[in-house]
């Protein structure tokens, strides 16, 4: 594994680059109106949910949060998206499917700052809090939403149980994201084995994310030469997916999974 991977598989380790990585990322890019840090979805039967003129040009990485929501039915509900980002899958959530409120969390103190300045919507608000430690009561959220997040979790077990204390019974859990394959049934268990939640949906998105982010690409591919130094422009092409980056060459090799799921707080 070497002395470098040794300290990367260490929880605590991970923890401090994501810390340090997501607001120096979030300064470089908040100016050009990056309001989605999720890869994107492509359908492969071509099927396209009508979108507002002003959602369009992040068609693909809206259609993410679209599948993730799925047939959801959100109003008057209130919802919880732990890990918003930059709020864009809030804003166009809200605007959508009028949840009667809707609470962004983010540890992420600068993409919280420009969630509150950019998203002023009637019922929307944003917090700054971790994951593993919600800010909330017990049973006060009738849907949780957590997109593209959890694998920079340290402890993805305590956050599932986090998500279990604060829904309400009936409540659901609109989840997605990808790990290596050699981690999926680890992943999976945790969500399974927790008591108060019931499997619903699972499905392997991995060939809709992988259209996504090849559509987004020369977009993303512009931002990041655009923003970053010199030193950490491979660095920044990883981290937005774009084609022939790590994540794109692994998910296409079957190393990673990409998948969505649905569960119910029993």
């Amino acid at each position: 594994m070497g002395l470098l991977g040794e300290a990367l598989s260490r929880p605590g380790v991970r923890r401090a680059l994501w810390r340090a990585w997501y607001p120096f990322f979030s300064r470089r890019i908040v100016g050009k109106g990056v309001d989605f840090l999720n890869y994107a979805f492509d359908s492969l039967d071509g099927r396209r949910p009508a979108l507002e003129p002003q959602d369009e040009p992040m068609r693909h990485n809206v259609q993410l949060y679209a599948h993730v929501v799925g047939g959801a039915d959100l109003r008057g509900q209130r919802v919880l998206e732990v890990s918003c980002g930059h709020g864009g899958g809030a804003s166009w959530i809200v605007r959508t499917f009028r949840p009667s409120e809707y609470v962004g969390l983010d540890l992420n103190p600068e993409a919280i700052a420009h969630c509150v300045a950019r998203h002023r919507l009637p019922g929307l608000g944003f917090v700054r809090g971790d994951a593993q430690a919600l800010p909330f009561p017990d049973a006060s959220f009738d849907v949780v939403l957590n997109v593209e997040a959890s694998h920079c979790y340290p402890d993805f077990p305590a956050f599932v149980g986090e998500v279990a204390r604060v829904l309400r019974p009936g409540g659901r859990f609109l989840h997605a994201d990808l790990r290596h394959a050699g981690g999926v049934s680890e992943w999976v268990g945790a969500l399974v084995s927790r008591p108060g939640l019931r499997l619903d949906a699972m499905r392997l998105i991995t060939p809709e994310v992988i259209r996504g982010m090849e559509a987004v690409s020369p977009r993303h591919e512009a931002l990041v030469r655009e923003c970053l130094p010199w030193p950490l422009k491979r660095l920044g092409l990883d981290f937005a997916g774009v084609r022939g980056s790590l994540p794109h060459r692994a998910l296409l090799a079957g190393e990673l999974d990409y998948r969505s799921f649905r569960l119910f707080r029993v």
